[in-house]
């Protein structure tokens, strides 16, 4: 993927502030950003089509971005990310300053709504996304990249994960 992503360290505009901030844009029925989940920490409303959103460092977010013509959809994507602590290496990402962990970047309709699904299913095992272990999401992205269904999360690996991280920390 020559060209879509690149890797950067720590710049001077983020050493001043450490949060993530992500462009939500609101076009009816041309161009559209919103969240499928995350847990902003303040909200700046630049016009009534754009705001944005600031999340502190470590957070997750499924960002969706949706666009079309006259003639229908032309591109529709989601990407779970994670922020980024000062100093941490990042990817960037489109509306997403300074950029982050991708954990999950996948295009297209048909392959978004199986993503949608899986975030659909975390929460059904009674889990916030956003707090769910970052692995899973790397699994649900290689299993729908690969035309698979990603397996289930459960409140049982959830516990194993925060365990796990309780330990590490």
């Amino acid at each position: 993927m020559m060209g879509h992503t690149s890797r950067h360290r720590r710049d001077a505009r983020h050493a001043a502030d450490s949060h993530t901030h992500i462009e939500l844009i609101w076009i009816e029925g041309r161009l559209e950003h919103w969240l499928r989940f995350g847990l902003p920490v303040g909200e700046r409303i630049v016009s009534r089509r754009t705001r944005v959103l600031s999340f502190p460092p470590g957070a997750l977010f499924a960002l969706i971005r949706w666009a079309a013509n006259d003639h229908g959809t032309v591109k529709s994507r989601i990407d779970i990310v994670r922020t980024i602590w000062p100093g941490e290496a990042y990817t960037t990402l489109p509306f997403v300053r300074p950029g982050g962990e991708i954990l999950l970047s996948i295009e297209g309709w048909p392959r978004v709504e199986k993503v949608l699904g899986a975030i659909d299913r975390v929460e059904a095992a009674g889990v916030d996304p956003a707090r769910a272990a970052p692995d899973h999401w790397h699994h649900v992205h290689s299993r729908v990249a690969a035309g698979m269904d990603p397996r289930s999360y459960t409140s049982v690996r959830h516990r194993a994960f925060e365990l796990r991280r309780d330990i590490e920390q």
